[in-house]
């Protein structure tokens, strides 16, 4: 079976084996990330099954996790990658993605992201203002070679999610203003260097059901069809990411039926004709993965009781820095009971994982799920603390092992700045 089970006996496994011996296996210390690959596996192609043809596109986020073992099980599904740097490009190809499904976004692409995507001729760079198409084109000038391009619409919206990943809204630096489009296009159209290949746009992420995804990308279909009216040439409509998942309180709907929206949007805008591209990341992967914390110690104060964990919020900094919910449970036994506070050990008081009944005595190991998206790649080695280990299961065995660099290389390395 694949996903977070439990044993007959409570005890918390992975890819149907406990999650202790895992952890044995892999001979990795606690804090320590596990993914369970057959499971990513599945709800990939689950979602290229819902695109129905191979002219569509699912295009991986891959800065949810850039794991090669994470990039390469999607890739063998059939799924691309939707990068934002040369090292995320550079992931992406050496895991056997084909470069003509790839997408580039994000708005200060450098030289070198740029080179290397023009190189390759990736399907489509993601224009994110007027002034990029200049810069796009003197690199493919330089390369003598031409560049694949798409405009990023943003198309003015607000949805209900997190300040820090609305991104269609009109103070939001991503993408360009309707207002600019025409611009957009003759900057394109002036460049031999530059072809014009798509429309994309993206609201948001977090979004648990497809109504403002459809909403958004009526606007960018729009875009679509008065450039094939005043006569422009175009290959697909990428409508982006940002489906959600539920963290626990809040449903979201599975990846296929943004798809089938998306699908019936197209359809109903009378550009069936061409590609779709989705950008899907978190919820490819935010649910199959897992942080495991051991217990320091345990704290009370009259009637405050606190666990003080091994991982803190360099490790998984979404609680602090979008005041995001993972649910803690115990590694050995049902979640229920007393409840703990449950609290990392860097110096900020940001470093909270909140309130969870995990019952007494206090657990000697927890797991913070819903964590295989946006946890190891935003990870940091504040406070001293170094990187944690990575550990990939697939068929019911540890497949590999991504061991942290350890706090000796991170002594090493301030000592010599």
């Amino acid at each position: 079976m694949h996903g977070l089970t439990r044993t007959a006996d409570g005890a918390l496994a992975l890819g149907d084996r406990p999650l202790a011996g895992l952890l044995r296996d892999a001979g990795a210390p606690t804090p320590a990330y596990v993914y369970d690959l057959d499971a990513m596996a599945a709800g990939a192609a689950d979602t290229r099954a819902a695109l129905g043809s191979d002219r569509h596109l699912l295009a991986y986020a891959v800065k949810a996790n850039t794991a090669g073992s994470v990039v390469r099980t999607l890739a063998q599904q059939g799924a691309g990658a939707d990068v934002v740097s040369r090292g995320e490009l550079e992931v992406a190809l050496a895991a056997g993605v084909p470069p003509a499904r790839i997408v580039m976004s994000g708005v200060g692409k450098s030289r070198d992201d740029l080179d290397l995507a023009i190189g390759h001729g990736i399907r489509a760079i993601q224009l994110e203002s007027v002034e990029e198409a200049a810069r796009v084109a003197a690199r493919a000038r330089a390369l003598g070679r031409v560049g694949r391009v798409s405009l990023r619409i943003n198309p003015g919206l607000e949805v209900d999610t997190h300040a820090h990943v609305a991104t269609g809204h009109d103070e939001a630096k991503f993408g360009i203003a309707l207002a600019d489009v025409a611009a957009a296009w003759a900057a394109v159209d002036a460049s031999p260097e530059l072809v014009a290949v798509g429309v994309s746009t993206h609201v948001g992420s977090m979004l648990t059901e497809p109504e403002p995804y459809v909403v958004a990308g009526r606007v960018a279909c729009g875009v679509a069809r008065a450039r094939l009216a005043s006569g422009g040439r175009l290959e697909l409509v990428d409508l982006g990411g940002g489906f959600g998942i539920d963290y626990g309180g809040r449903p979201a709907v599975a990846p296929a039926r943004f798809v089938e929206a998306a699908l019936g949007l197209l359809q109903a805008e009378g550009l069936d004709a061409l590609s779709l591209v989705v950008e899907p990341g978190r919820a490819l992967v935010a649910p199959h993965g897992v942080l495991v914390a051991s217990t320091l110690q345990t704290k009370t104060s009259g009637a405050r009781r606190w666990l003080v964990i091994d991982a803190g919020m360099n490790d998984l900094v979404r609680p602090a820095l979008y005041g995001a919910k993972h649910r803690v449970e115990p590694v050995d036994r049902l979640p229920g009971g007393a409840p703990w506070r449950v609290v990392g050990p860097v110096c900020e008081s940001a470093d909270d994982f909140g309130e969870h009944p995990l019952g007494d005595p206090a657990p000697e190991a927890v797991v913070l799920r819903d964590a295989g998206a946006y946890g190891f790649t935003m990870a940091s080695e504040y406070n001293g603390r170094p990187l944690p280990a990575e550990i990939f299961v697939a068929d019911g065995a540890v497949k590999s092992v991504s061991r942290s660099p350890g706090l000796e290389r991170w002594v090493e390395s301030r000592l010599r700045a």
